[in-house]
């Protein structure tokens, strides 16, 4: 009866509609020959369609118009101000802009000029899509009165499927199973309370003219009623045009099962079987089958057929889907229908073969389903499909939209696969303004397992880069065992949280190209030291046996040490015959001479030739002290791969370190548990050797590290830092029985070789021979190994007699990397023990050969170059004692200040500051104390009187404070009064070893919270990192995520970027190069930015780079800060609906404070603190992008 009501009801409309039309609708009315209020069927004739126009957008309007042009129907398209660029506009015949000064959705919203438009360019139909106005039965009217079919049901059935709650009786009337729910719309939050109270929780909101998710909220708290039907009001009303709502019962874990019917004007009903959706987020469908897995026969007869059954009693025409829950229990109820074609539509099109589209359009014509071949009888289903939903959103970010521009985009395909898209592609530009859907991906194959497996592998294949997207949450699905079996319930994502677990995609080559235009367009990410420009050669790497010919490296020291252990490694060593050599040139060389600079790439390339002929090297110091915190926070690599890839490398030579006693590679005291889980952790990466010292020679520190280094199997070389002048009888506090008696308590507390740490280069010929010659006759069965720097000159002359006084190893670097305030030439050394009861078994062939190398890569680094400033070796460190690394990194700052006349200044006053401090070793941290009080005093022209007359009065620097303090521990000697005194001016002190009062690090504790800031790409050793250097392994990390892996680069490109047009190739890992051309750089955007452009592997890549210096001249809106939880940020781009809180407001950690709107999803934003509000940055309806800052709460 209903049918035949509606179809009355058509009849009657039709006679008087073109006169209602004419007079009082302000549309422009049709010509009479051309009726085209036709209804389908009516007369049994057909009217064909010459011109459709879609009342869409995006990729559900270019289906239509791929539809179209199949059936040869012209095309027309509309389209707002901010899809002007989008891809639907440029796939039709003839497009059309609607909706100027209106907001992004009211555009398509707007029927009157939709209409409009559409008479005056002579559309025959309209196909609404999906969303927008499809089930708004106005807009079906409005079509049918000024003659344009719309293609779907009629106006009426549109309205009475539309408003859920007719929709529900109809279905009762048919005798068709619903869910309890509210007679009519609620008016009210008070009305919905009350029925919560009469039915019981959970229910659910409902928007009552329109789907997709939009306007649904489900309440389980009676509290949260009244926020809920505000929120999806507000939500129906902006995505639908009408915020009315209803109410039903919740139904718990039940299967969403729809069914996809198709009526002709005929009266004539088909269903094309059923899609399973139950894999929802928030209520939108994520991922949809067809059929439904598992369903059996019985149920699937029964809905299908229940479908039909209310189709017919409704009348209804064209495609549409009834929906229903599927209880546990076999009881299915229906909840609505959609008087429209579904997002999902595709999976049906793949296993019935029936185009649903131009089926849609044909009906629309007026052709029955038998004229269209489409009886129930013929209707199969063949095999299983799978649509996935790829949207731009974040799941890492609880799904928010992410948008901007898609810089990357390549697609899977293959046998199975179907693509529907409409901004998929490089350029494209996703905002914030409509739905986030991108790409539909369906997969079709013969069963259920096997389309998974298509999809699985098609997802797989798909890159984008630009904008975050869904793909990594959609593959956890596909590889999910449960989702494989096809037995789902709408809790399957809630009850899976392995789902939203995320291995970030690392997205290496587009973030390497950024990194390159920012080098490009902003200059090096590195501070550069001097105006020199690296060289453009690639260092010559000397052959290496490689490949099917490549010889394991000889054995070497190592061999023996992982044999012997530490012990007996040290006893080897003592009965060695000839003079052992450290190699410094992997660490303190380039520290000395190019700012500890040198970069992993270019050590790794020439370390394949170091072992294959440097095997009988004592070792090879590669790691620890500056070159640790350097290459976080300038170098952009992580200290740890370097060390375990050196390790690689060169298996057979013992690597050793510097550890600073209790300072472990920091320059501050850390818990004890923090060093010995540093040395544990240096020991598992490759380290062999751990040279340990302390800047005050201070034992307890030295203990500590000795006790660590023990613990963790590795070698212990305890040391001795060397200041003074033993040969120099006139200076008696570091005689020569100071040093004895410290090196006996380092044997005493089980040291395994003895180390002798002259990092002034003090330490002359005489007084090497007179030093080593004692300790070697006291301490007959420790190894001695000696270190110097040669900034006088005397460095071999100084090796060469602690060797002869029976010093069993002494520290050379490759004869490019030494000399000045690096260590003695390694050739030198060679060349004059050579023959000799010293002879160190290197030939002088492969140092030249070794040195070759390091002439060119030294080069790679001349803007670090210390020959700049420093042009020889200088004697006059013998009176001021400035440790070789500190002496060129101070010059270098006298040059910077523009101080480069006052050095010789400085100098003298290193000294003075000396014996102010106590006449004190000097090598990092107390060697910056020194360093830092002689700048003081030259800057504010100080005396040593003068400072201490008003020591009282002066400000002095922080390092110099701590020091008296007791921060560094004790110095030889005490610390000098009343000096001391009067700088502190009764500031706290510390009596015994600063870091015994430390209370242990809880490492499980930093972990959780690394992983909070920068996710599961955190490794033990970023934690290690973390307990040393907390904000600089924050900012390495966020770099590196960032940039990517910038350590891959050349150091040319590195430092200074490529050229316009240069080709490089790099390699990111084994097997993988990218190929990188240079091509352009644009000119600055609006938005303050430049586009760079490249060819990577021969396709055309581009990166918007902020051009910092512009920047200054432009206004942005603030951002909020990264780690300062008060600093509420945008969680997307959007824009401000609601603003909860003013300035001055207290708030509590979790309550609403702000409510953003993008892509027609609502977000509230919570007080991540407890707090007050203190500043507000934005305003109602305010347009942001994300991380823009919200408000701050303190």
């Amino acid at each position: 009866m209903l049918r035949l009501k509606a179809r009355a009801s058509q009849i009657c409309q039709a006679a008087g509609q073109l006169t209602r039309v004419t007079q009082s609708s302000p549309l422009k009315a049709t010509q009479p020959q051309a009726l085209r209020y036709y209804t389908a069927g009516e007369s049994g004739t057909v009217q064909p369609i010459k011109k459709l126009m879609v009342a869409n957008r995006g990729e559900i309007a270019i289906r239509v118009f791929r539809a179209c042009t199949e059936m040869n129907i012209r095309t027309v398209a509309i389209y707002s101000e901010q899809d002007k660029m989008h891809m639907h506009r440029q796939k039709a015949d003839e497009s059309y802009f609607i909706g100027k000064g209106l907001p992004p959705v009211a555009a398509y919203l707007n029927i009157p000029e939709i209409i409009t438009v559409a008479q005056e360019n002579d559309v025959d139909a309209i196909h609404p899509g999906y969303g927008f106005l499809s089930e708004r039965a106005d807009f079906a009217k409005a079509c049918n009165d000024v003659g344009i079919k719309f293609v779907g049901p009629s106006s009426e059935v549109v309205r009475k499927m539309g408003d859920k709650v007719e929709a529900r009786q109809a279905a009762m009337e048919a005798g068709v199973q619903v869910v309890p729910g509210t007679p009519g719309p609620v008016a009210s939050a008070k009305d919905a309370l009350e029925f919560c109270e009469q039915y019981g929780l959970p229910v659910i909101f409902k928007a009552a003219y329109g789907g997709g998710g939009r306007g649904m909220r489900v309440v389980k708290n009676i509290e949260d009623v009244e926020e809920s039907f505000d929120r999806a009001y507000s939500e129906a009303l902006s995505a639908f045009g009408n915020g009315e709502l209803f109410l039903e019962k919740f139904i718990e874990r039940p299967r969403h099962i729809e069914v996809q019917i198709l009526g002709d004007g005929h009266g004539n009903v088909i269903h094309l079987y059923e899609r399973d959706c139950s894999v929802q987020r928030r209520h939108q469908k994520v991922v949809e089958i067809a059929p439904a897995p598992h369903l059996p026969q019985h149920l699937r007869d029964s809905m299908t057929a229940d479908a039909v059954k209310l189709a017919r009693h409704v009348g209804y025409e064209n495609a549409g889907t009834v929906e229903f829950l599927l209880d546990k229990n076999g009881h299915y109820y229906f909840i609505e229908v959609n008087a429209r074609l579904q997002v999902e539509h595709t999976v049906t099109e793949e296993v019935t073969g029936i185009d649903l589209v131009q089926s849609q359009i044909r009906i629309s014509e007026g052709k029955s389903l038998p004229e269209l071949g489409l009886n129930q009888e013929d209707i199969r289903l063949n095999g299983a499909a799978i649509q996935c939903r790829m949207t731009t959103e974040d799941p890492a970010r609880g799904f928010q939209p992410d948008t901007g521009r898609i810089e990357v985009f390549r697609s899977g395909e293959g046998m199975g696969i179907r693509l529907d898209s409409a901004s998929a592609f490089a350029g494209a530009i996703i905002s914030p303004y409509y739905d986030s859907l991108l790409v539909k991906v369906i997969a079709q194959a013969r069963d259920h397992p096997s389309a998974c497996s298509k999809m699985l592998r098609a997802l797989k294949e798909f890159r984008i880069r630009g904008v975050k997207t869904n793909i990594p949450f959609l593959l956890n699905v596909l590889e999910n065992q449960e989702f494989l079996t096809g037995v789902l319930d709408t809790y399957f994502i809630d009850e899976n949280p392995q789902l939203f677990s995320f291995y970030p995609s690392q997205n290496r080559a587009q973030k390497l190209l950024y990194y390159l235009g920012q080098v490009i367009v902003n200059g090096a990410s590195t501070p550069l030291a001097t105006n020199l420009k690296p060289s453009e050669i690639t260092p010559t790497v000397p052959e290496t046996p490689v490949g099917f010919q490549a010889t394991k490296p000889p054995p070497g020291w190592r061999d023996i040490l992982l044999k012997e252990g530490p012990e007996g490694f040290a006893k080897k060593v003592r009965e060695h015959k000839g003079l052992l050599l450290m190699d410094t040139t992997f660490r303190d060389a380039h520290q000395s001479l190019l700012a500890t600079r040198v970069r992993t790439h270019d050590l790794k390339r020439i370390s394949p030739y170091v072992a294959h002929n440097f095997n009988n090297l004592f070792s090879s110091e590669n790691w620890g002290g500056a070159t640790f915190d350097v290459a976080l926070r300038f170098l952009h690599e992580c200290p740890w791969d370097r060390l375990a890839e050196l390790r690689k490398q060169m298996p057979n030579i013992p690597f050793q370190m510097l550890l600073r006693g209790a300072n472990a590679v920091g320059y501050t005291n850390y818990p004890d548990n923090v060093v010995f889980k540093f040395c544990d952790q240096a020991v598992k990466h490759g380290m062999d050797i751990f040279r340990i010292f302390d800047s005050l020679n201070y034992l307890p520190n030295i203990i500590v590290g000795m006790d660590a280094v023990g613990k963790a199997g590795g070698v212990i070389e305890a040391a001795i830092s060397y200041t003074g002048d033993v040969s120099d009888p006139t200076k008696t506090k570091y005689n020569m029985d100071y040093y004895v008696d410290l090196a006996s308590e380092l044997v005493k507390a089980g040291t395994h070789i003895l180390g002798i740490k002259d990092m002034a280069g003090l330490l002359k010929p005489q007084a090497a021979d007179l030093l080593i010659r004692t300790l070697r006759d006291k301490f007959p069965d420790v190894p001695i190994h000696v270190h110097t720097h040669d900034t006088a000159g005397a460095g071999v002359a100084s090796m060469l007699a602690a060797a002869r006084a029976g010093a069993d190893a002494v520290d050379v670097a490759v004869d490019s990397m030494s000399g000045m305030t690096s260590q003695p030439s390694m050739g030198a050394i060679v060349a004059a023990t050579e023959r000799t009861d010293l002879d160190t078994g290197v030939t002088l062939e492969n140092v030249s050969t070794y040195s070759a190398y390091w002439e060119q890569t030294r080069n790679l680094y001349a803007p670090f170059e210390c020959c700049v400033t420093m042009k020889s070796g200088n004697a006059d460190i013998y009176v001021n004692e400035i440790p070789g690394g500190q002496y060129t990194n101070l010059q270098f700052q006298a040059f910077s200040l523009g101080l480069a006349d006052q050095f010789e200044e400085v100098k003298k006053m290193y000294s003075v500051a000396n014996k102010l401090l106590g006449d004190i070793p000097k090598v990092t941290p107390s060697s910056k104390v020194v360093g830092d009080m002689a700048q003081f005093m030259v800057q504010n022209k100080l005396t040593a009187e003068m400072v201490e007359d008003r020591a009282e009065e002066l400000s002095f620097p922080s390092s110099v404070v701590e020091y008296f303090q007791g921060y560094l521990g004790k110095p030889p000697g005490g610390y000098p009064e009343p000096l001391r005194t009067k700088i502190l001016k009764g500031a706290k002190t510390f009596d015994g070893r600063p870091g015994m009062s430390l209370p242990p690090l809880d490492f499980d504790k930093l972990k959780e919270e690394l992983v909070e800031k920068h996710g599961p790409v955190v490794r033990e050793v970023d934690v290690m990192s973390s307990a040393l250097y907390p904000k600089v392994l924050d900012d390495f990390m966020e770099f590196r995520s960032k940039y990517g892996p910038v350590d891959t680069l050349d150091t040319r490109l590195f430092l200074m970027g490529p050229k316009i047009p240069e080709e490089c190739e790099v390699e990111i890992e084994r097997g993988k190069t990218l190929s990188i051309k240079t091509l352009a750089v644009g000119d600055l955007n609006k938005n303050g930015e430049r586009e760079v452009f490249f060819e990577l592997n021969g396709q055309l890549r581009s990166v918007l780079i902020k051009d910092e210096e512009a920047m200054k001249e432009m206004h942005f809106h603030p951002k909020s800060l990264k780690g300062v939880k008060g600093s509420v940020g945008a969680p997307m781009p959007g824009s401000v609906i609601d603003i909860k809180v003013k300035v001055g407001d207290k708030v509590v950690k979790g309550q609403p404070v702000l409510v953003l709107s993008a892509m027609k999803m609502e977000m509230v934003v919570s007080a991540p603190v407890d707090g007050e509000v203190k500043s507000i940055a934005v305003t109602d309806g305010m347009k942001l992008e994300g991380d823009d800052l919200l408000m701050d709460i303190e």
